[in-house]
């Protein structure tokens, strides 16, 4: 995979709504940030994120901005080198350990455990992601698998394999489509 700086745009199928993703190098390891606009519930939501993670891809921070309709939404996680989460401040026991975060409303940061895998086709490993849920923008933990099918291609399962997808991704670790919810644009 590429230790270059990459961007993406990606149009979601689902519902109205677009996101840009960059992932770039940086001294003490990668960042992950974005921007998501999109309809929910009638209402306009806009986000944006910052992932900072180490040379070996661990989340090591996040922050979401934004708004969900007229409501602010600001998120705010730090990963100490004990693996301990604390969210605004707050220390959240059930997510300690978890190597990745994911956001739920995002196809970015499935990136983050494709990187860190690094799975040769064939190979499947699980992770335990602190997921970070859309609406309630609370974090838990979420048991994932990951599995290479083909050089550009896995699929994904969560929630004891209730949710299972086959995603397409490029050389950058980027999702280029995630059936029934985002297709790349650019």
């Amino acid at each position: 995979m590429s230790g270059a700086a990459a961007a993406i745009l990606w149009r979601r199928v689902d519902r109205p709504g677009h996101e840009s993703a960059r992932v770039s190098p940086g001294a003490a390891g990668w960042e992950l940030a974005g921007t998501a606009v999109f309809a929910h519930e009638g209402k306009a939501c806009g986000f944006n994120y910052t992932i900072a993670c180490d040379r070996e891809w661990r989340t090591k921070s996040a922050d979401v901005v934004g708004w969900l309709g007229a409501d602010a939404v600001r998120v705010n996680a730090l990963v100490g080198e004990d693996g301990r989460w604390r969210v605004d401040g707050v220390d959240i026991p059930e997510i300690a350990g978890c190597v990745d975060v994911d956001l739920n409303f995002s196809p970015s940061t499935n990136l983050l455990p494709i990187r860190r895998l690094d799975l040769a086709v064939g190979e499947e490993k699980e992770v335990r992601a602190a997921w970070l849920r859309f609406p309630s923008f609370r974090f838990e933990p979420l048991e994932q698998t990951y599995r290479r099918l083909a050089e550009g291609r896995y699929v994904y399962r969560s929630a004891g394999g209730r949710f299972e997808r086959e995603l397409d991704v490029d050389g950058n670790g980027f999702v280029l489509r995630y059936p029934g919810f985002w297709e790349v644009e650019v």
